[in-house]
């Protein structure tokens, strides 16, 4: 569903964030025009949120919506904010971080400018709990389609978050966010967008997000959890053509050593090894990635 009139659409997913929400809110709205509309959609949260909500509703423009929903997840939030929302392009802002000022102003230039877009790319000021700060722009984005899904996938060299990119509701034509996933599951989204549709950069920072120092283990336990079965689900036949199979089998194996470096820092040395022989057992090469091969050795010589 969408509007002429409503360029883009801001979707907050919020659960349990009442501490940040009016931050991310506010960030938001000091930027809002007829143009633009801020949905947010509460995950189901069980802290203040509810009440919160209903304060800051009294406060807030005529195009900024409040949804309360069951727990579902954020794929969940995120595709009831697609279902919801009237603008042609939509941006997926966290509950904890903030849209960097004139955010908006600067994605309504930039497609102006770049109409046949579908994917714009933006960049994000890394706040840590410290606040230091830390800029990182895109700089990188090859032309093909198969360079850009590998240069997301296996290279790191396209760095992408929400909050900072602008996604036209095209994309989601083929499949919207994984509902069964509670970690990584922007990954098959990011993916099939730079796969399957036409990309820009926006060499600016649209968004601040905020670093926490939450439990590594329980970070894990999320990603564990849904585990390699995210690469099935990255290559869906619904998501991605054939032409891209053939990177599966390297994705498989570098999502085992990505997961095998988290379960690594979240002191889950069990998972950790699990993680590494089943790398290697795809892919003997993997020995030669040194800054893995190295935290594998820590492991088995621990004392």
């Amino acid at each position: 569903m969408s509007h002429p009139d409503i360029l883009i659409s801001i979707v907050i997913p919020s659960y349990n964030y009442a501490s940040t929400l009016k931050r991310a809110v506010s960030s938001v709205v000091n930027q809002l025009n007829h143009r633009h509309e801020l949905i947010v959609i509460d995950d189901g949260s069980t802290d203040e949120t509810p009440s919160l909500v209903a304060h800051i509703k009294e406060e807030m423009p005529a195009q900024v919506r409040f949804i309360r929903k069951e727990n579902g997840g954020p794929s969940s939030a995120r595709n009831l904010g697609i279902r919801e929302s009237l603008g042609t392009y939509l941006v997926f802002l966290d509950a904890d971080d903030e849209l960097n000022p004139s955010a908006l102003q600067a994605l309504e230039r930039h497609i102006t400018d770049n109409p046949d877009s579908r994917f714009i790319i933006g960049g994000h000021i890394a706040v840590s709990p410290d606040g230091k700060r830390r800029e990182h722009i895109p700089d990188f984005l090859p032309e093909t389609p198969e360079e850009r899904l590998s240069a997301y996938l296996l290279g790191k060299r396209i760095s992408l978050c929400n909050g900072a990119c602008a996604m036209h509701r095209e994309i989601f034509s083929r499949a919207d966010y994984p509902e069964k996933f509670r970690s990584a599951e922007d990954i098959p989204v990011f993916a099939q967008a730079l796969a399957s549709h036409s990309c820009s950069m926006l060499p600016q920072a649209l968004a601040l997000i905020h670093k926490h120092a939450d439990s590594l283990r329980h970070q894990f336990s999320l990603a564990k959890t849904g585990g390699l079965l995210l690469v099935d689900e990255v290559f869906a036949d619904r998501r991605l053509g054939p032409e891209f199979k053939h990177l599966k089998s390297p994705y498989f194996v570098q999502r085992s050593l990505s997961l095998f470096r988290s379960a690594y820092v979240a002191k889950d040395y069990t998972s950790a090894k699990e993680f590494f022989q089943i790398a290697l057992q795809r892919d003997w090469r993997v020995l030669l990635k040194l800054s893995y091969t190295k935290k594998a050795l820590r492991l088995w010589f621990r004392q």
